[in-house]
């Protein structure tokens, strides 16, 4: 039977203690915080990173270089047969199409997934992938197989405050000041390899609604039929510093999803520099497998 390892990035929101518990390789994403770099996970947390983005730190990523993914490869292939690399969405980041050209030169032994997740739903996919490592699946059967329910996936996401959003010039100014005298919590939509408007909500109390009720239409509509064999997860994830307001979100999901599995996690950092402090998601996600 083939050794295969799964790796993946820090943009999945999982950690590197989860990481060693799951047998996964976890590359930490980097940001530059004040003119400082940090690596997610590592040498800085997600609370001490939204302490830093309320305080207006100057904060960008970046997409890790192409030697820090090949020498993690090359590490790993002297341990393994094959390596199964699941990065953050090529359609938000770079990094998935320049691993998939550094492939190549693998000879097959290095198979790279376009997740199109990031987050708890990548972080879903990768605990498929470990999954099927056990059911004796070689590297290329279990690209295959999680690239082809890549899109079975939806994620929403409550924004608390536009100016991250205006910062990232995905608003204008005037938008962001109307907005923000209105207290509009903008809505987001992933869906495959779009992120878009969903809606506008009058308030977090009633963002909150509106998510709860397009997750119950995700599950009469695309979800049904995997609702029905019990292949569904749900997601909570958020950005808020006073993790209180997380654990009450996380229960209002329990409470309204009492009979499907939840994961819950913060975002990760890569996200939660555009979306801001005291942000809140759910997702929802088929899996492939249901014994992880």
């Amino acid at each position: 039977m083939t050794d295969v390892v799964i790796m993946t990035d820090s943009n999945s929101g999982m950690s590197q203690e989860e990481g060693e518990k799951y047998g996964v390789e976890v590359l930490p994403m980097s940001f530059i915080i004040n003119g400082k770099i940090y690596y997610e996970g590592m040498d800085i947390s997600h609370e001490e990173f939204m302490k830093k983005l309320g305080e207006d730190a100057q904060v960008s990523t970046s997409q890790p270089s192409p030697g820090e993914v090949t020498e993690r490869w090359e590490k790993l292939l002297k341990r393994h047969d094959e390596v199964v690399y699941i990065p953050m969405s090529g359609a938000l980041s770079k990094s998935c199409e320049t691993a998939q050209m550094l492939a190549k030169d693998y000879d097959g032994r290095v198979q790279v997934v376009d997740s199109r997740r990031v987050s708890v739903p990548q972080k879903m996919m990768v605990m498929d992938g470990t999954a099927l490592v056990k059911e004796g699946k070689s590297a290329a059967e279990i690209r295959q197989l999680l690239s082809e329910s890549a899109m079975d996936c939806a994620i929403y996401i409550a924004v608390d405050t536009l100016k991250y959003l205006k910062r990232g010039g995905r608003i204008t100014g005037a938008a962001a000041a109307v907005g923000t005298m209105l207290n509009i919590k903008p809505i987001l939509l992933m869906k495959g390899e779009k992120l878009d408007a969903y809606e506008k909500a009058r308030g977090m109390k009633a963002a909150k609604r509106i998510m709860l009720q397009a997750v119950h239409r995700e599950l009469e509509g695309p979800f049904k039929q995997a609702a029905e064999k019990d292949e569904i997860c749900i997601q909570m994830a958020h950005t808020c510093v006073d993790t209180s307001q997380a654990e009450e979100w996380e229960e209002r999901i329990r409470e309204e999803f009492p009979d499907l599995r939840l994961e819950a996690a913060p975002l990760p950092l890569c996200t939660a520099c555009h979306i801001g402090p005291d942000g809140l998601g759910i997702g929802i996600t088929r899996r492939l497998r249901k014994d992880w």
